[in-house]
């Protein structure tokens, strides 16, 4: 889990037409989303970066898309979504920038 305390975190804010969703987690973190495509949901593997609403972000890949899996950990969380794939792609790219 992230030190909340610890110094200010980049956010990542994603949103759609009926939500938004706001990520904080290390630049460095963020890059490591290049590793999503060894992240499969059907081998039960996902990447944890970043925190929602105080709940670990999981990142996987589940046919051609992204899941992101909100909560205490990526078998029982609370909220999940999909997102592109090309949106994760950017913002891996984005961190790698800055």
């Amino acid at each position: 889990m992230l030190d909340m305390d610890a110094e200010p975190l980049p956010v990542l804010t994603l949103r759609a037409e009926t939500w938004e969703l706001h990520i904080r987690a290390p630049l460095a973190d963020f890059s490591r989303l290049t590793e999503i495509r060894d992240a499969h949901w059907d081998e039960r593997r996902s990447l944890r970066i970043g925190v929602c609403a105080g709940s670990s972000v999981f990142w996987a890949l589940s046919d051609d898309r992204a899941v992101l899996l909100i909560g205490q950990d990526d078998e029982t969380w609370d909220i999940a979504l999909t997102i592109p794939l090309a949106t994760v792609d950017e913002i891996a790219a984005l961190a790698h920038v800055f």
